[in-house]
């Protein structure tokens, strides 16, 4: 965690909150929860409690003192719109991305529902800034709701994270959306991806021009298999409206 990320579609990672509890299929091999469980325990540890829930206030100021513009995702370890963050310390979590507009940060969210209310009630008399990019996790075709709650919240830049992908999404509009991320399952147990699943979310980007990234095949470990797909790599970036 910290100025510096290896995941493959951002720059930094920053942690104001850590740990969650799981809310749909996706969640079943959580790699946070992987990471975070192994150090359950350890004296003075920062992961000492686990993945319980834990509020990280000394944290909220850190890309205030990051000085080069970066990508940031917000909360790897957690998610922000989880029931039990008190909209008072969301707040304080908007505010220092607002202030701190040379980065770009990346909300992901599985509480899509929350996510909404909470931003339309925020950016409720102002357009929604253009360094802020709102995304939720769809993990499979039984989910896509999130993708018409995120159409209603107002964003400079729409993503969707299909990651881990465990189904076709034939059938699914991603109308509104200006950015897909695509990625197989990692870590013990992970489940397969079909590539053609994958092709098919490709071709509605090229299609209807919207940014690609394909982020990963999945396997033991998030290198196993690669991410070539076709021949090439595909790291295709939003451009904020």
């Amino acid at each position: 965690m910290g100025d510096k990320s290896a995941i493959e579609w951002t720059d930094a990672t920053w942690n104001p909150v850590t740990g969650c509890t799981k809310v749909g299929p996706g969640c079943d091999h959580c790699y946070a929860e992987r990471i975070a469980e192994r150090f359950r325990g350890t004296p003075g540890h920062p992961f000492e409690r686990g993945f319980d829930l834990t509020l990280r206030p000394e944290r909220l100021e850190q890309p205030l003192r990051w000085k080069k513009p970066r990508r940031i995702f917000v909360n790897s370890m957690s998610d922000l719109f989880h029931k039990d963050i008190p909209t008072g310390y969301i707040d304080r979590v908007f505010s220092v991305m607002e202030q701190a507009d040379r980065h770009t940060f990346q909300v992901l969210t599985k509480r899509s529902t929350l996510m909404r209310k909470y931003v339309n009630d925020r950016w409720r008399n102002r357009p929604p800034p253009r360094h802020i990019w709102l995304g939720v996790t769809v993990e499979d075709i039984t989910r896509i709701d999130r993708i018409r709650h995120l159409r209603e919240t107002p964003a400079a830049v729409r993503f969707l994270s299909l990651e881990p992908l465990l189904s076709s999404m034939i059938g699914v509009h991603f109308n509104g959306m200006d950015w897909i991320i695509v990625g197989g399952e990692s870590g013990p147990g992970a489940r397969p991806m079909e590539p053609e699943w994958v092709r098919r979310i490709r071709g509605d980007c090229i299609l209807y021009d919207r940014a690609f990234l394909f982020k990963q095949w999945g396997g033991l470990r998030p290198k196993s298999n690669g991410r070539i797909l076709d021949g090439r790599v595909w790291d295709q970036y939003p451009v904020a409206g």
